[in-house]
């Protein structure tokens, strides 16, 4: 016991700080206009009043001064020292005009100041203008913060509005710096000659790009050749963008912040500027482009006899979408249909290899809406990941884990070469445990004593489930046991790929980390290594970029649920219960994948349900009725908010009763 209190007392004192020790952390400030700084390590955050904040908005990266603590077992309080970076310095809100200058009054739930605007800096804006407003600067000298106009908002377009406000408050910029367009603009858009002479030409070889309908970015492009020893060479070519973008100067600064392209269902917010993303770097048909390439030699059977790094040029001869790839591989005919065929032949036997090594085959759904002209939904597909998705898929892959294992070789100072891994760290075991127990109750075996028979337990379960009721239900819990993946200088492999060494590489125009991984393959090309000392904390800010991008698509794609199924309200629909909690369950509909929640409330009249956390359901106490998640229920859809982003459902229990008997026509409200 006296070991235990012990230990106790030792944490307590890690945890305590000495007064005027400076600590890193992240400010959240509360609606009441308290804040709170949340330190890496750390149990207990640092309570800042708001007269201490000195500059700081909620979110950013601040360093804290810890002050003296009155007495034991008080919360710990600090100041602000220095904001280290902000996470956002564009909000949408209010002018408000006076004479001589104007105020910008924010759209926040979050306290803060109003934004001081000079006349110079409104943009044309008119009093009551809704807009957005970037700060300039703000000095801790007890004046307001300064900003500018940098656009008007239409007063009658709320979906362009709240498109913006989540790229905004996930701290992703709607605008680049003056700076960073002005190196843009400086780029040339002809290829010297003499940079086509450093690299190997293959402008002469049969070159492909495949990509979405919609897509205007081509990060990459496939080449296609049968040698004469009866072996094919297949180029995977990549975007060159680290040609163009050069380190640390404004625009790979401003690269660097963002980290990545976000992908909204009505717009793409860049990582880089327009003209580069889709003209310079984009591998565009029938144009010279500058590429990143790896190069393999390949036997008929998908065996890599050897492959080659380095830059090329390319001259792509077409672009297909993945559609028209899609028909060629199943009507066996089409344009170039006897290369897409053989390719499409090497990639579904690096699949299947793939998965015998260990690789997880969780299947992936899209969901796309199809949306008019002022961003409104007006209908939903669901897009499933089909042979020519797979074909790209697989040579990216093999692409990514080659140039990884390429660098995995070469130390410096007896140390492995500092490079950004991508890493997918194994099954967390704690969230493993009840998935097995709950798995096994369908009849479902998991074997769960090393990583391997984890990997093998999973795909035999995702193809012993498919098709059968419990398969939604399986497949959501089993992809919640996973880790996150990451980027890292501490390579650990990636666990969902079966990888040991694996990176990004293939997507420069719209990923950070692939423009790093491209600097360092060229410093090793040209035997001029000089590790990064900085690349952990370049790989941990791009790791928390990506999950505030996904974050950010999250939130628009619940957006527009909720903005379509307002067209709904009162119907009933047939849904999967893909939640649950104390409180409720949530329902995806099966003909639209919009989730909203059942109330446990909603439920009172039926009984009184209660959270059995084990079987992932609600049991009712005097009925025993179970809400199990995998479940199918009907629902109707009672509310649809829009500012909270939230479906409000009620389970309708004629229509579960009546299912079976029910033509199609009872997905909508009876009449």
């Amino acid at each position: 016991m006296g070991r235990k209190n012990s230990r106790k007392k030792k944490d307590k004192q890690k945890q305590r700080q000495p007064a005027g020790k400076i600590l890193k952390g992240v400010l959240d400030i509360t609606r009441s206009g308290m804040g709170f700084v949340t330190i890496e390590g750390m149990d207990v955050d640092i309570l800042i009043r708001p007269g201490d904040f000195n500059t700081a908005l909620n979110g950013d990266t601040v360093r804290v001064g810890i002050k003296e603590m009155k007495s034991e077992g008080r919360r710990m309080q600090g100041i602000v020292k220095e904001v280290m970076q902000r996470k956002r310095s564009e909000f949408i809100g209010q002018l408000q005009m006076n004479k001589g200058f104007a105020f910008f009054v924010a759209d926040m739930d979050k306290p803060m100041p109003d934004i001081f605007i000079p006349l110079s800096n409104i943009n044309e804006a008119k009093n009551g203008d809704r807009v957005v407003v970037r700060l300039l600067q703000w000095e801790n000298d007890g004046k307001r913060p300064v900003g500018e106009v940098i656009s008007i908002m239409d007063a009658e377009n709320s979906n362009d509005a709240a498109m913006k406000e989540i790229l905004l408050d996930a701290g992703f910029p709607l605008q680049f710096t003056d700076e960073a367009l002005e190196v843009a603009a400086r780029i040339p858009d002809t290829i010297a000659m003499d940079e086509i002479k450093k690299r190997t030409d293959i402008r002469n070889i049969l070159t492909l790009t495949i990509d979405p309908a919609d897509a205007r970015d081509f990060d990459d492009a496939l080449s296609f050749r049968t040698l004469k020893n009866g072996n094919y060479e297949i180029g995977v070519h990549i975007a060159d963008v680290s040609h163009y973008v050069e380190e640390d100067n404004d625009l790979d600064k401003e690269a660097y912040l963002r980290a990545t392209s976000v992908y909204l269902p009505d717009r793409v917010n860049p990582m880089l500027p327009e003209h580069i993303s889709n003209v310079l770097c984009s591998l565009r048909p029938h144009e010279d482009k500058l590429t990143f390439s790896a190069i393999f030699q390949m036997t008929t059977k998908g065996e890599i006899k050897q492959y080659w790094l380095g830059k090329t040029v390319i001259h792509s001869d077409h672009r297909f979408t993945y559609e028209e790839v899609q028909a060629i591989i199943e009507e066996k005919t089409g344009l170039y249909s006897e290369e897409i065929l053989v390719l499409n032949d090497l990639a579904q036997r690096m699949r299947k290899k793939r998965f015998q090594h260990g690789a997880i085959n969780f299947s992936s759904q899209e969901v796309k809406f199809k949306l008019d002209e002022k961003g409104n939904p007006v209908g939903i597909m669901i897009k499933e990941s089909k042979e020519a998705h797979q074909l790209i898929e697989e040579f990216m892959l093999l692409a990514n884990r080659t140039v990884a294992e390429n660098i995995s070789k070469l130390k410096i100072n007896n140390k492995p070469l500092p490079f950004p891994y991508r890493i997918h760290d194994d099954p967390d075991e704690e969230k493993l445990v009840p998935f097995a127990a709950f798995a096994k109750k369908f009849g479902h075996k998991f074997d769960t004593s090393t990583p391997e028979a984890i990997a093998s337990s999973f795909n035999q379960l995702l193809k012993d489930v498919h098709g059968k009721p419990e398969q939604h239900v399986l497949e959501q819990l089993g992809i919640r046991t996973m880790a996150k993946a990451k980027y890292t200088a501490e390579n650990v492999g990636h666990y969902g790929l079966g990888f040991e060494h694996y990176c990004h590489f293939t997507s420069p125009i719209r990923r950070y980390p692939d423009i790093m991984v491209h600097r360092i393959l060229e410093d090793v090309l040209n035997k001029k290594i000089q590790p990064d000392k900085k690349l952990e904390d370049k790989c941990k800010h791009s790791s928390e970029r990506e999950r505030a991008a996904m974050e950010a698509e999250r939130a628009a794609n619940k957006y527009k649920q909720v903005q379509y199924m307002k067209n709904y309200l009162g119907e009933e629909f047939e849904g999967v219960i893909s939640g649950v909690a104390s409180f409720g369950f949530w329902v995806e509909t099966v003909e639209h994948k919009c989730e909203g929640l059942v109330s446990v409330n909603s439920l009172l009249e039926y009984d009184e349900f209660r959270h059995a956390e084990a079987d992932y359901c609600l049991v009712g106490q005097r009925s025993g009725k179970k809400f199990r998640m995998g479940d199918k229920v009907w629902i109707k859809v009672v509310a649809a908010n829009l500012t909270k982003r939230q479906l409000d459902y009620e389970w309708v229990v004629a229509g579960e009763l009546s299912a079976e008997k029910a033509p199609k026509e009872k997905r909508k409200k009876r009449k």
